[in-house]
């Protein structure tokens, strides 16, 4: 992901430190982990060591689908988009 991309999803993401347990590894390693998992058809547990632990980024993707983050993420992103691009729906 670049810079400009990351600029624009960031403030979107939830704080890094949740609730309860300890502090998590870095959003954009999660989110390049799940981006390259689903561009290559990897398999989690397959996932190359810079992207760290897959569990983590798997159990990230999880969490985030159920409270709502990558909707939330979509959908500022389309508000963003050109207008040719705002006809799309995500089926998530």
């Amino acid at each position: 992901m670049t810079d400009a991309q990351w600029a624009r999803i960031e403030p979107l993401l939830p704080d890094r430190t949740p609730t309860r347990g300890g502090r998590w590894r870095d959003h954009r390693q999660v989110i390049d982990a799940i981006a390259f998992k689903y561009r290559t058809g990897t398999p989690w547990m397959d996932l190359p060591e810079r992207f760290g632990s897959w569990k983590g980024a798997h159990n990230r993707l999880r969490k985030w689908a159920i409270d709502g983050t990558w909707e939330k993420v979509f959908t500022a992103l389309l508000a963003q988009a050109e207008k040719p691009y705002l006809n799309r729906s995500w089926n998530v």
